[in-house]
């Protein structure tokens, strides 16, 4: 990994209606790192991952980019819970969304849009229209929308969360291979301890509200579908279990 890409110091917020979502919140983020946001419902992860994205703005503290300006159109992908996909448009259109609001013309797009598409396994399936895709499918091309931009950065806001564990397990492998091949830097929430241990080099723990993090557990394993069947991921997931526990009871 190169330098940090973004550093987040003491970011705090709270809502208008009073609840205070994020507390003193600080990390760095470094260029080609994996970093899981782990914690209970309601924890401020989605907020925090917000706040990234530029979606809304810390009440205290500051994130400090790279080279020290905000990253530009494009520069960030963002992949939310629900595919969120056009209904009437088809995938092609869909993943063309990102460049065609950078104002790249249709015609000079459609090699990225296709390449994006392969890269998640849809080679076949560019005409198709959402209510023609599976979930697991419909997710392949929110993901291929995210990635058609070529972000530093990719955001994911529990992504597999709704997927049968066949479809969850082949889409978390499939990222994977993408953050290998394209080097970029992802950030990913999610509730699940095993998703976290098989996902992600660094697992930060977050508290209950307001959402603090409590502890980051770094991870050795080798990104690969085979690492499932290592005797050392049984024990990450135990020990980001005890910690989880630990951390939670001290916290309550």
């Amino acid at each position: 990994m190169a330098g940090t890409l973004l550093s987040i110091d003491a970011v705090g917020r709270r809502f208008p209606n009073g609840t205070e979502a994020l507390r003193e919140v600080s990390l760095a983020i470094a260029a080609g790192d994996f970093l899981a946001l782990l914690g209970p419902s309601g924890c401020g992860k989605s907020t925090l991952l917000r706040l990234i994205a530029g979606l809304d703005r810390p009440d205290t503290g500051a994130l400090r980019w790279e080279g020290g300006r905000a990253p530009g159109p494009g520069e960030i992908g963002f992949v939310f819970q629900d595919a969120t996909l056009l209904p009437w448009a088809s995938a092609a259109e869909n993943v063309y969304l990102p460049l065609r609001l950078r104002g790249t013309p249709r015609g000079a797009a459609a090699e990225e849009v296709g390449a994006a598409l392969a890269r998640v396994g849809l080679e076949g399936f560019a005409d198709a229209r959402p209510h023609q895709l599976s979930g697991g499918m419909r997710m392949r091309v929110s993901i291929a929308r995210a990635l058609v931009t070529r972000p530093k950065l990719l955001l994911m806001d529990e992504p597999f969360a709704a997927l049968d564990e066949f479809t969850r397990h082949r889409l978390q492998e499939d990222l994977l291979r993408l953050w290998q091949e394209l080097g970029c830097t992802v950030v990913f929430v999610t509730h699940s301890i095993y998703e976290a241990s098989f996902l992600a080099r660094r697992i930060l723990l977050m508290t209950p509200r307001p959402g603090r993090v409590a502890e980051e557990i770094r991870s050795a394993l080798a990104p690969a579908p085979a690492t499932r069947l290592d005797p050392a991921y049984a024990a990450l997931v135990a020990q980001v279990s005890r910690r989880m526990e630990a951390g939670l009871g001290a916290s309550l």
